[in-house]
This record gives structure tokens, sequence and C-alpha cells, in this order.
């Protein structure tokens, strides 16, 4: 009997102790988008309120810290951060990745990494960024930063451990990889999943996991903006709202802390489904690279071999029937510029703030250009010369064989990402500062600049790949216009919004250069007419794709459209007949764009880091 008191008496101190130790507070804090109205002063006063209560142990700042991406903003974020009197770690979301004059290089220069890990009072919490990076889509998280989660659950001293997920994005289908994140959790001991996103505070759950949206810091229509307090104690998670200004607080959500054990689920959750694959057996994957980092430009090929590039600065090549690594050279930075291979040379821009040239057999570094900023625009190869565009407001021509500077046009509004279409002795690109310019292929010079007239930058033709024919010039933006200019003045033929053939970045010229193909938000491909005097739709594809955003290329081979999708499937589209030839999936990110080898054979990449060679036989 004495044993048996002893034992409970124990276990009473213990589960006492115990609860002591876990108790504790901190602030959530998330979508604070510096750079907009209001958000510089709504984040001071955040900070100033959390210094002011010592029983907050530390902060987590759970991305779209700024509205652009830019340095400055992002700078400003870290002067204002840095105030907090206590530990503070941070993630970037969508806002910090996609509109990145950096490649998303200066997040992790600004704020020391884009992951975090971190234990407190026995308690993991592991922080991953989220995108889209430098590509419009659903958010991912970028493939390196899964392989990094991967680790970190893989060597926790306690597997038992309790583990808190943070990401910027819900953990669904929003995301492209959720259930990469998820099936990586359910292997611990998850008890919580907390992010932004959404600007609101709501409860979730995924999986089965139960997840917290937090709201934005910013006030919107309040008139001030807050926070939430998050209190860990007695086996529960409550979540105070709190007002800084007005010093309310809240509680509006208490969730409970417990080991799910996941190891004896048995409930089918949603996955990506493959059956169009089946649909379509006669095309088979011929070779297929994973990479393990985000490849987020699409590829180049010259004689026996594929060009692609990572997220860690990667250059590789791989063999074109085999899909063997034949060599690989790393740069300093992420690159996001999709390489150009001609005349025994591969060339490419880099966000550690340089142009390469390669030899194209060997993967020798044959010259480097060093730029102010990084180069996250794609090379043009045209007569010998190299047409690109960079983050430090150039444009550059350099020579082919030598890298050395032919012209220089330096004034370019904001950053470029596009790659540049070379037309009757003219390059002709548009920036992230709502411009698109023309200028002399010879000297540089400044032929025409053409404005859009929104006041959002988020609304520039930056993305597209523009295509000309006829003497004019066609763009789309994410305002949903399609613009036709006039290839020699830069007066606008037309520009037109259709609400029924709502038009993104995606596009391409047919070969018969009849059509600008244009894939619409609804998944819809239709072709505008290049001679008609108003954007008139002359043909539609049967093409059905679901709601729909990736902004890669279309390109027409051999009289097969193929069209990149959001979510890693390809599409080939009979031009005649306007019919679906074939589908495949080779992955859930992002498709760069597609790559035709010959009438049979294309060659596709995707955000996650997957690179494939698909065939198709009739």
């Amino acid at each position: 009997m004495r044993i048996m008191r002893s034992f409970w008496l124990l276990a009473f101190l213990l589960t006492t102790l115990y609860g002591k130790a876990q108790s504790f507070k901190f602030a959530f804090v998330t979508d604070t988008h510096i750079g907009g109205n209001t958000a510089e002063e709504d984040l001071r006063r955040t900070v100033n309120d959390i210094n002011t209560n010592d029983s907050i142990s530390f902060a987590v700042i759970t991305g779209d810290i700024t509205e652009f991406g830019s340095d400055q903003e992002l700078k400003l974020a870290k002067q204002v951060l840095d105030g907090l009197n206590k530990p503070w770690y941070i993630i970037a979301g969508n806002h910090d990745s996609n509109w990145s004059e950096s490649g998303s290089n200066s997040f992790r220069t600004v704020f020391g990494a884009e992951t975090f890990s971190f234990t407190h009072n026995g308690f993991l919490f592991a922080g991953t960024s989220s995108g889209p990076n430098m590509r419009m889509g659903p958010g991912q998280v970028p493939r390196e930063n899964m392989v990094w989660l991967d680790s970190v659950l893989t060597h926790m001293q306690d597997p038992q451990m309790p583990v808190i997920y943070l990401n910027h994005y819900p953990q669904d289908s929003s995301l492209n990889n959720w259930y990469e994140a998820i099936d990586l959790l359910k292997k611990r001991n998850v008890h919580l999943i907390m992010h932004g996103h959404g600007h609101g505070n709501r409860r979730f759950t995924y999986d089965g996991i139960p997840a917290v949206m937090g709201r934005s810091n910013l006030r919107a229509k309040a008139s001030v903006g807050g926070y939430n307090i998050v209190t860990l104690a007695d086996g529960v998670a409550s979540f105070e709202v709190r007002n800084p200004v007005e010093q309310t607080q809240e509680q509006w959500l208490e969730v409970p802390l417990e080991n799910h054990h996941f190891e004896n689920e048995t409930t089918q959750y949603h996955r990506p489904s493959y059956a169009v694959n089946k649909k379509y057996p006669n095309v088979k994957v011929v070779w297929e690279y994973q990479d393990d980092s985000d490849v987020g430009a699409g590829t180049a090929s010259y004689k026996n071999l594929v060009y692609a590039t990572n997220t860690s600065g990667w250059i590789y090549a791989l063999d074109k029937a085999t899909g063997e690594k034949k060599w690989a050279y790393q740069t300093g930075g992420k690159i996001y510029s999709t390489p150009a291979a001609a005349k025994g040379y591969v060339v490419v821009g880099s966000s550690d703030n340089h142009i390469y040239c390669l030899n194209a057999a060997t993967g020798a570094l044959v010259w480097k250009h060093e730029t102010l900023r990084p180069v996250l625009g794609a090379p043009t190869i045209k007569n010998k010369a190299v047409y690109i565009g960079g983050s430090d407001g150039h444009f550059r021509a350099l020579n082919l064989k030598n890298g050395k500077k032919l012209w220089e046009f330096d004034q370019v509004k904001d950053f470029v990402v596009t790659k540049p279409l070379f037309y009757n002795n003219k390059v002709y690109f548009g920036s992230w500062g709502n411009d698109f310019y023309a200028l002399n292929a010879a000297t540089g010079k400044l032929e025409w600049k053409w404005n859009n007239g929104s006041p959002n930058r988020m609304f520039s033709p930056a993305a597209c790949y523009p295509v000309a024919t006829g003497g004019k010039v066609f763009i789309v933006a994410p305002d949903r216009y399609m613009t036709s200019l006039d290839a020699n003045t830069g007066a606008e033929v037309w520009r037109k919004q259709m609400k029924d053939v709502r038009v993104r970045e995606s596009m391409g010229l047919s070969e018969d250069k009849a059509l600008v193909y244009a894939k619409t938000m609804d998944g819809e491909l239709v072709g505008v007419s290049t001679t008609a005097d108003s954007m008139q739709i002359a043909w539609r594809s049967s093409l059905n794709l679901p709601y729909e955003l990736a902004p890669s290329a279309i390109v027409e081979h051999k009289g097969v459209i193929y069209v990149p999708s959001h979510s890693g499937m390809a599409s080939a589209v009979d031009r005649k007949t306007g019919q679906v030839i074939w589908q495949h999936k080779v992955s859930n990110g992002l498709m760069n764009p597609i790559m035709p080898l010959d009438k049979k054979r294309v060659v596709v990449s995707t955000m996650d880091g997957k690179v494939a060679c698909l065939e198709f036989t009739e």
C-alpha cells in the first residue's frame, strides 16, 4: 500500500512539475505587409506592445512580411522587428517571394534564414517559408525547405516531443505540396499547425491536425491593427486577440494539445490525382530527374544535352536520351533565369549579381559578367549577342563569345524577370514597374516605352514572354488585359479585357503566326487573331483545365500546342482541331515552359524540382 501511495505521489509531483514547465506564452504575428499604407505604424505598435508584456517568451511572424518583397521593404521590416526585446522567429509568405527583386535571396540575407526550428519548454517549433517563388501560382513550400523539414523531424532527439508547425499558407490544396508537409509531420507527435494568409482568426483541421489561422497585423478597415497571444498550458493552446492601442484582449479559441497517434490512422485524405495518366497510356516517361531544390525556370537544349537550373544556384546538363547528369556548375545565388543555348554556349543569369556563359559540352566557365543586382531575367541569344535584363535597372547586350558589353540601357523601372523578344531589330521586354520597353537591338537606344496606367506594380506586363508578328507586339498581364502595340511606335493598336476570357501571363504565338495563344484563368486555351483590329477570339480548344494561374509560356511545335499548368500537368493540343491529343501529370508543382525536342518528345520541369522527358506514341 505504501509503495502504491508513493507511486501516485511521485506521479502527481511529476505531472505538476511537467505542467508548470509546459506553461508559457508567445506572440503570434502574421501578414504585416510592410510597404502598405499603415503597415509600419501597425507593426511598431505591436512590437512595443509585445515588449511591455513580460509574460511573452518569444514571437513568431508567419509570412507576408512585406507587400511587394522589395529589398527596401524587407530592410524596414527587419529594422522594426529588431526592436523586439525577446527572441523572434520569421518565415516568408507569397508577397515576400513572388515579386522579389532579389530572387528570394534578400529574405535569407536580411533575416538570416528562410526556415526556423527551436525547442521551448518541451515543444519543437518548426517553420518553413512558402511561395509561389517568382512565378504566380498556388503556394508551395520550396523543395529545399521540405528537405530541411524532413531532416529536422528525422533527427529529433526525442521522437515523442510535441511539434508545432508554422507556415504562411493553409495546409490544403491552396498549397501545391501541402500533403508532403502533412505526411512528414504525421511521422512525429504533431499537435498544432499555425499559419496566416487569410487575414482573419479562424480554426481549421488539416488531415486530422488542428490548425489556427491568425489575423493580419494590419488595421485594414479598423482603427488599429493587432495580433494573437498564445498560451500553452495544461494540455491546451488558448488564443487571445490583442489590440495594442486600446489594450483589449479577448480569448477566442482553445485547442486541445494531444498526441493524435497518426501511426494508427486509417482515414484516407484527399491527395492529388494522377488518373489522367491512365487516360493517356500512350504517353510514357522516358527519364526523370528529381532535384533537391526548386527548379524555378524552364530548360534549354543543345545537341545531346538538356540544361536546367535550380534555386541552390546550380546550372547542370542532363543527357537528352537518358537523363543522366553530365556536368554541373554552381553559382552563388538562386536561379530563376531560363538558360539559353546556342553556338556551343549556355548562358544564364543568377541572383548572385552575375550573368554566366558556360561551355555547352563541358560546363566549363567561358565568362561571367558582373551586374549591380541579381539577374532574374532569361537571356535571348541572337546574332552572336546575349540580351538580358536584371534587377539593377539595367538591360544589357553582351558579346556571346567573350561577355564584353555591347551596350547597356540603364533606365529600367524596377526589375526584369521575363525573356526578351527580338523582333525587327528591336528588343522588347516588360518590368515590374508597369512599363514595357522597345530598345534598338544594335545600340540599346530607347525606341519607345509604354505604360499600362496602373498605380499597382502587381499589374505590370512583367512575367509574360511577349510575341510579335505583322508589325505588332502582343502582351498580357495580371490585370487580365491583352494589349496589341505597334512594334515601331508603341502606339496601342488595341487593348481589351474580356469578362468571359480572363487572360493572364501565359501566352504564345502559333507557328503560322495567325494566332496569339492565351490560357485563361478558367483553364481554357484560346487563339486571338493577330490581324484583327480588336481582340477577336478566332480559335478555341477543347482543353478545359481547372482554375489556372501558371504564367509559363505556351509553345507550338510541328502542329502541336504545349500548355503547362500550375499543377504539374502538360497538355498537348492539336492546332487544326483544337482537340486534346494527350495529357500527363508529372508532379503537383507549377510547370515551367515545356520544351519540345521533336514531334514526339518534350522535356518538362516543375517548381518542386522535377525534370522529365515525355514521349508520345500513336
